[in-house]
Formats: structure tokens, sequence, C-alpha cells
């Protein structure tokens, strides 16, 4: 059988999050790769340990966390043709993702320039979207209503624009960006109508509301929620 190009969401943090199909491929397939920053350990890596058997080749794939660097196209050229290399040498591969894959996965880019070429099954995983409003107890969107999800690197006129046309708002990648958004909600009106969650279901998980968050320490992992639907209740 042709070897096949798995991309696995683990989940957001909490190992007990993986789907079982997950969990199955990991301990079956022959590699596994899994982004890792340049310096320090791979969350994702951590999250799936207890699910990857010994002797598996392993492929770091080392991506600066530099601001504006991302992604590193010339990384992922690098990584996609060792990724390729095992696949026609007949080794499957799983390609670990924290979250879910296509959900500003970092798999994407292994998949856009790998999927043309080989078979490929991607495994949705729990999203940190699921995970934030499971810990902070919101509930997104109910009936009609329109849920907008928005990076937060977006310059502030788009991102005014973008939450005034949606009922509930989910706001990634936070981090550095967090002064100049929480600035913004503020001037909006819509800062007591918002939550603020970071490492959804991991041990270090904080749920607050925003107007109590010390902006020294905001991580990338990290997300608002702007409940609008409430704002006048």
């Amino acid at each position: 059988m042709a070897a096949k190009l798995y991309g696995i969401g683990v989940g957001p943090g909490d190992p007990e999050l993986l789907t079982l199909k997950a969990v199955r491929i990991l301990k079956t397939v022959p590699v596994i790769a899994y982004p890792k920053p340049d310096t320090g350990d791979s969350l994702v890596r951590h999250i799936a340990n207890d699910h990857i058997p010994n002797g598996r080749i392993e492929i770091a794939v080392v991506t600066p966390m530099t601001p504006g660097s991302f992604p590193a196209n010339d990384v992922y050229d690098h990584y996609a043709k060792q990724i390729s290399a095992h696949l026609l040498e007949g080794r499957s591969v799983a390609v670990l993702c924290e979250g879910d894959p296509f959900l500003f996965g970092s798999f994407m880019y292994i998949y856009q320039r790998l999927a043309a070429d080989f078979k490929v099954e991607v495994v949705p995983g729990v999203s940190s979207l699921g995970a934030v409003a499971a810990s902070s107890g919101r509930p997104l969107v109910s009936r009609n209503q329109v849920l907008s999800l928005l990076p937060a690197p977006l310059d502030n006129v788009i991102l005014k624009a973008r939450i005034e046309d949606a009922d509930s708002v989910a706001i990634f990648k936070v981090g550095r960006h967090f002064d100049r958004v929480r600035a913004l909600l503020d001037e909006m009106g819509l800062t007591e109508n918002s939550i603020y969650v970071e490492h959804a279901t991991m041990e270090t998980e904080c749920v607050v509301p925003l107007g109590n968050v010390d902006s020294c320490d905001v991580p990338y992992f990290s997300m608002i929620l702007v409940d609008k639907k409430n704002r006048n209740s």
C-alpha cells in the first residue's frame, strides 16, 4: 500500500482530548513530525507523548517564533522535502498539529506542499476555539447569530469593522498585541462583555474578565471572547 501523509490534530493541550482516531494512527505510523520552536521544547509533542511508541522516526520541524517570520516558507520547503523522502520510501508520516490542523494550524503549510503528490488524510482535532468556550462557560452563538474569528495582528481599522459586524467574536493570537486590542475594545465599550482565556485545558489555564488581565504576561496561546449580544444587559 502507498504511504500516506496524516495531519493529526492533537487538541488544545489536555492529552485526554486526542481523538480515538488520532491515537490509533499514532500507534501505527513509523514517522512522526511536529512543530518545535527554535528555543525550548515542542508543546504538541508533549501533548501526544503518551501515544507515541518508542522507536519511531521523529522529525522536529523547527520554526522561528520571531514577529513577522511566520510562516517561514524556506523552513516548510525544507521539511516538506524530508517528509516526502519518507513517503517515497513507503513510510507513512503523521504530522502533529495543536488544536485542529485547518484552523490556524501549522499543518496546512505542509499540506499545501505535498497534497498534490501524496495520499493525505486530515484528522480533525478539538480546536482552541471549542476549548476556550468550554473553559469560560460561554456558548459562542445560537440560532441565527454570527460568530467572527479574528487574528489579533489585523490592523485596528479591520478589527473594528469585523467586530461591529458580528454578534460574537473570538480574537486569536493575542500575545504581544494584547494592549492594542484591549484599547480598541475599551474604545468600543466592549471590555465588560469580554473574557480572556490563556492555555485552555492545560494545567496553566487562566480564565478572567478582560479588564483584570496583566498585559505584561500574555502568551501567544491566548484568546479573547467578545459577547456583543449581552452588551446592554
